[in-house]
């Protein structure tokens, strides 16, 4: 079993920034990547961000150029830096951990982005 842990969230002004960090721990083997999502009331959660192993990273069109995804080498932390950020970045930011096995789930941060 593998656990993940979002911080990082909270309240920033139009074009300020954040850093999110998701911290796993457990059982981390045969890891494909790591992703990033967010999710507002009444709409599905979208993907924002993903890192494969290789190090590949890949962006939804919303946030492309102003958010970028890091992970450490043994897949224990997955950072989300968002930059420039815009009312409508406001959501739940959730990490993803993607492996061989079971996919698993943080329990999110909010990120409100408002003046």
């Amino acid at each position: 079993q593998v656990q993940l842990v979002e911080s990082g969230g909270g309240l920033v002004q139009p074009g300020g920034s954040l850093r999110l960090s998701c911290k796993a721990s457990g059982r981390i083997t045969g890891v494909y990547a790591m992703a990033w999502y967010r999710q507002v009331p009444g709409k599905e959660r979208e993907l924002a961000a993903s890192i494969t192993a290789g190090g590949s990273t890949s962006y939804s069109d919303s946030v492309k150029g102003r958010f970028s995804i890091s992970r450490d080498k043994n897949w224990f932390y997955s950072y989300l830096q968002m930059d420039n950020l815009k009312p409508e970045d406001t959501a739940v930011y959730f990490c993803k951990m993607v492996t061989r096995g079971p996919q698993y789930w943080g329990q999110g941060t909010q990120v409100t982005v408002s003046s």
